[in-house]
């Protein structure tokens, strides 16, 4: 059980330290309880959706594992979600790609529309949630060639293109019920394994379906577009057509935003040293935080280096208005509740960290050219004792502090999940 007193007097401790460097503990959990993230729904099915029984198939996307007690219906799945929401301190957010449509497999993807995501939408209006919004342009007869919107076969270029269509405005109904806009992101796999001769055409083709998906102007309020670019997938490893460069041109030339997932690089690039470099082109961008073990494996997201760095750049930036958080993992290896938490809590706490910096200070040292205190104080920031505050913003907020929260997950996947055949 739980010793809250023991935690109350260890934050108290905490907030003096923090204090000796001017860092007000209590206006930072307080500007962090009003950070939503936006939690990936495709981590509790292994990105099946339901279309059909048979889930992911192809196209440049996969899920590893087979834990038991995956959600098999839509109901199953927002069950999951609300335990994981239970779990988290503050109010997030939830991330649906089309397959999730609740159909029956009745309707084509280039036909689906907000009635089919109705009980999503009440789901999240009764929790007091945002939704946001992806296309899912794989697992699917027609990308089975490798290509959708860069398509050279008219007929599935055109099909992908009214499906980019009609997921504009099911993004746009969700923002206009929910009062909060809906960030509807685009992503493709279109690419070759092999070196291609041609890579000028496909983009082309990417930009003029871009253009006719994007030609209907919908009220910013209720829908902000984004489009996301990769290295490279499975089955496209030599070229991809949406590549980091071309999106970020078009979104540049477009006023759209730009996704940046953090497994949609080269290992050696930092995406945390990119967000500045966006951003002062781009009024907003959305971020998919995962994690790449050697190439964009999408692992649970864990309190890594990067994943500081990031954060600390959303805060020493002032970014925070302007950078739309959301997760993009999907581990089938493990309990996929718990997945869920590790990673969402890794973002926050990541967050939590930064806004505990004694960031002007830094930044005094830095314009003075004071170089070596700016090394030792960033080394020294490293053991200050986070981990109290952290403690203390999560039973303020009502969750579990420290590890309770995983007797809950795995007393939920005892008595729920694992009954799931």
């Amino acid at each position: 059980m739980t010793d809250f007193k023991a935690i109350e007097k260890a934050y108290e401790a905490a907030r003096q330290r923090y204090a000796e460097l001017d860092v007000d503990t209590d206006a930072a959990i307080e500007r962090l309880s009003k950070i939503a993230i936006s939690l990936h729904c495709w981590q509790g099915d292994d990105v099946g959706g339901f279309e059909s029984s048979e889930g992911l198939t192809g196209g440049g996307i996969m899920a590893t594992g087979a834990y038991p007690g995956k959600a098999r219906t839509a109901d199953e799945l927002r069950a999951d979600v609300d335990k994981v929401m239970s779990l988290l301190p503050g109010k997030h957010r939830l991330n649906l790609h089309a397959i999730y449509a609740e159909t029956s497999g009745k309707v084509g993807r280039n036909e689906i529309g907000p009635e089919h995501f109705g009980a999503w939408i009440d789901w999240a209006k009764a929790n007091g949630l945002g939704l946001d919004f992806n296309g899912t342009f794989f697992s699917h007869p027609k990308a089975e060639s490798g290509f959708t919107l860069s398509s050279a076969d008219e007929a599935i270029r055109k099909f992908w293109v009214e499906h980019g269509m009609v997921c504009r405005k099911i993004g746009a109904a969700m923002g206009k019920e929910l009062g909060t806009a809906c960030v509807t992101n685009l992503w493709i796999a279109d690419g070759y394994k092999d070196i291609p001769v041609d890579r000028k055409g496909p983009r082309e083709r990417l930009k003029k379906s871009l253009d006719e998906i994007f030609a209907e102007q919908i009220d910013r309020s209720q829908l902000l577009d984004s489009v996301e670019g990769k290295l490279f997938g499975i089955g496209s490893e030599s070229y991809v057509v949406g590549s980091h460069e071309f999106y970020l041109g078009y979104a540049i030339e477009n006023k759209k935003l730009l996704c940046i997932d953090t497994g949609h690089y080269h290992p050696t690039e930092a995406p945390s040293d990119k967000i500045s470099a966006v951003l002062t082109f781009l009024d907003e961008i959305l971020l998919h935080v995962s994690r790449g073990v050697r190439w964009d494996s999408d692992h649970v997201v864990i309190l890594s280096d990067e994943l500081r760095a990031i954060a600390q750049e959303l805060i020493r930036g002032d970014y925070l208005e302007r950078v739309h958080i959301g997760l993009d993992f999907f581990d089938a290896s493990i309990n996929r509740v718990a997945a869920w938490v590790i990673g969402t809590r890794c973002m926050i706490k990541a967050l939590l960290i930064a806004l505990l910096e004694p960031t002007e200070r830094l930044r005094r040292m830095e314009a003075d050219g004071d170089h070596t205190s700016r090394l030792a104080m960033l080394e020294e920031l490293k053991t200050l004792p986070f981990g109290a505050v952290w403690d203390y913003h999560c039973t303020k907020l009502g969750v579990p502090a420290r590890e309770a929260w995983l007797k809950e997950a795995i007393d939920y996947g005892a008595k729920v999940t694992s009954e799931r055949r």
